[in-house]
């Protein structure tokens, strides 16, 4: 793409997402991830879910307890948690999967970080994962790039777009609702979003559950089926399209 044309994707930090984050790095021609965001227990930033038995299970990364208004570069990995019984678990489930043995190294990479800050431990995993995918888009933190930090929502997007140099901004298809296209093109950014296809696979010949973690993803399929997801596994469409 035309330097006059870069198109940027800007999410929260997420452990082990699903695919759909990972085909919209692949996408785009640079990756914002926010680190000035706040933590809420309730979220998904440090937790997912993998197969057991043929049924979703969650698998979380515990943090410390802290005032609520924190952002989760402050937030801190528990000193309970047990990066061993965790990669023990995901064997455990994953033990028959086709790339298990394959996979284990990353998984052992990923989970057994070192860093107990929460973002740069996501952060890692995120970039590790991107390796493993063969992504090679520039992974940007928030705080290293934006030259204003009292934006909020669609303000802050559109700050970072100008910051980057951006005229496109690529968001996933959940946040339909959140952003006016118009207001977006007043500024000189065209807004559109990345809605995933149905990716299906076998999952131990049982019935198929879907949004699990990348984790369940590279458990299943080797990396050139995974690279043609990412690659055409979507589309992209404008709110009047949607």
């Amino acid at each position: 793409m035309a330097p006059d044309k870069m198109n940027i994707g800007i999410m929260q930090p997420y452990f082990l997402p699903y695919i759909g984050y990972f085909q919209l790095i692949a996408h785009v021609d640079k990756f914002v991830v926010y680190d000035t965001i706040k933590f809420t227990k309730k979220g998904w930033l440090n937790r997912n879910r993998m197969l057991r038995n043929g049924e979703p299970v969650t698998f979380s990364i515990p943090v410390t307890k802290a005032s609520d208004y924190l952002n989760v570069h402050e937030r801190v990995v528990s000193e309970s948690f047990e990066p061993g019984k965790l990669i023990n678990q995901i064997k455990g489930n994953y033990a028959k999967a086709p790339m298990c043995t394959e996979v284990l190294p990353l998984i052992e990479k990923v989970v057994g970080y070192k860093s107990k800050n929460l973002f740069d431990f996501i952060f890692h995993s995120i970039h590790e994962m991107c390796q493993y995918l063969r992504i090679d888009t520039p992974l940007l933190v928030s705080s290293e790039v934006e030259s204003a930090t009292d934006l909020r929502a669609e303000d802050r997007v559109m700050g970072l777009c100008a910051d980057l140099g951006a005229s496109v901004y690529t968001n996933p298809i959940g946040g339909l609702d959140l952003y006016d296209p118009n207001t977006f093109g007043a500024n000189g950014i065209q807004l559109k979003f990345l809605r995933s296809d149905n990716v299906i696979y076998d999952q131990f010949n049982a019935p198929f559950q879907p949004a699990l973690s990348i984790l369940d993803v590279i458990m299943f399929n080797d990396p050139g089926r995974i690279a043609a997801w990412l690659r055409d596994g979507y589309s992209i469409v404008e709110k009047g399209d949607a």
